[in-house]
């Protein structure tokens, strides 16, 4: 007997008829004589919903408050998911997060889980029990709701695999797996059957939102096996693996996009020890997380540090840089928020040159400016107009010949 660890997205569990496709699904699995959790999201748009909800009632809202608000999306899912396999005659009993003994920090909204102690889940599964366990969400230290970020049923459902040493972690989505771009865009973008657990971290992190990329992270340390899987057709999914378990080993594995991005900008930053830990420090403080930063020639003593943040940080983030600018003494900022984030991902990349240069030239044959590059061992990321981003993804993508990718 195998223990099967799921997870269920927002568009799988967005009405009573699809909550009986997935119901049908878990009913399948635990006739095979296997064990199982299921891990859902709040239905459809059930958050988005609820963030209005609370928008309407006044800004500067707290986040424990939110968090409370917000975390009945997923309760709400548990609990019809175990009423329909009850109603199908499957044993199945529901969960909050915290009932699951799920542990997180005390960071309201973006709470990272600590420990799971998941006595309450194997006492339910040891009575043949399928456990149903809302996700992105867990208790903090001073036993209040937090919340995981979005996309946080994904960690959840990693955490939990990883923790109940799970045979199986399939997370189940409204696609059939990763593929080498956005299929929205690129028409002929392919599935991949597999991918490594560090291509699909920066893929994750670089705006290909099949996977939180936190549930990357946890895959990767913890060494669980991920497949990613369409919920409404029997087609294989996408492995997500180390690398020594992969067939061959791609140059560059996709492309990925992102549009929340903006790029902000300090002129004239003294050049002198601690001045950049000022800079981020402050901005980390307040919540705000930077991605890509760029710093530029000395002159004068001084120079010029660019980074980004995502978009819609930037009402919050831009009082806070106005502050920055004041105490370290530099001359001013500039902000752009009509810019995107390409990239390409592939192991490959450590040892084979020249890709770089062929990224670039694959921009500048659409006449694509890049305002800034970012490098890894496994990817390059440029920051471009916004109103690019297709022509940039779809250029990428027959540059590396990802349309011939089996």
């Amino acid at each position: 007997m195998a223990l099967f660890v799921t997870k269920f997205g927002g568009s799988s569990v967005a009405s009573v008829e699809k909550m009986r496709n997935v119901c049908e699904r878990i009913v399948e699995m635990k006739d095979q004589g296997n064990d199982v959790v299921v891990v859902v999201s709040a239905m459809g748009d059930t958050t988005d919903d609820l963030l209005k909800l609370a928008g309407s009632v006044g800004e500067n809202l707290k986040y424990r408050e939110l968090d409370m608000l917000i975390s009945t999306g997923e309760q709400q899912s548990a609990a019809l998911i175990a009423l329909s396999l009850i109603a199908m005659g499957c044993p199945a009993l529901s969960l909050t997060g915290w009932q699951a003994g799920i542990k997180t920090d005390g960071q309201h909204s973006k709470a990272r889980i600590r420990d799971i102690e998941p006595a309450r889940i194997l006492q339910e599964i040891d009575t043949g029990k399928v456990v149903v366990i809302a996700g992105f969400q867990g208790l903090s230290p001073e036993g209040d709701i937090t919340t995981l970020g979005r996309g946080g049923s994904d960690t959840t459902a990693v955490a939990l695999a990883a923790k109940l040493k799970a045979d199986r972690c399939m997370i189940f989505t409204d696609v059939d797996g990763v593929f080498t771009a956005d299929p929205r865009i690129v028409k002929d973008a392919r599935k991949l059957s597999s991918i490594s657990y560090e291509e699909m971290l920066e893929m994750a992190s670089l705006g290909a939102v099949v996977l939180q990329p936190r549930a990357a992270e946890f895959a990767m340390l913890y060494n669980v096996d991920v497949e990613v899987r369409n919920s409404f057709n029997n087609n294989p999914g996408t492995i997500i693996t180390e690398v020594a378990k992969m067939e061959k080993q791609r140059i560059v594995s996709g492309v990925a996009h992102d549009l929340n991005v903006a790029r902000i900008a300090l002129f004239d930053v003294p050049d002198q020890p601690g001045v950049a830990s000022i800079i981020f420090k402050t901005l980390a403080d307040k919540g705000i997380n930077v991605d890509m930063v760029i710093q530029s020639a000395m002159r004068d003593n001084r120079n010029d540090i660019a980074f980004t943040i995502e978009s819609n940080e930037f009402n919050r983030a831009r009082p806070v840089v106005n502050e920055i600018v004041m105490k370290i003494g530099a001359s001013g900022m500039s902000y752009k928020t009509d810019v995107a984030k390409v990239s390409i991902v592939g192991a490959g990349m450590q040892s084979n040159p020249g890709v770089a240069a062929n990224m670039f030239d694959a921009l500048a044959h659409k006449d694509i400016n890049i305002h800034m590059i970012s490098t890894s061992e496994i990817k390059i990321s440029c920051i471009i107009d916004e109103g690019e981003i297709e022509t940039a993804v779809q250029a990428l993508h027959e540059k590396f010949g990802l349309d011939k990718v089996d």
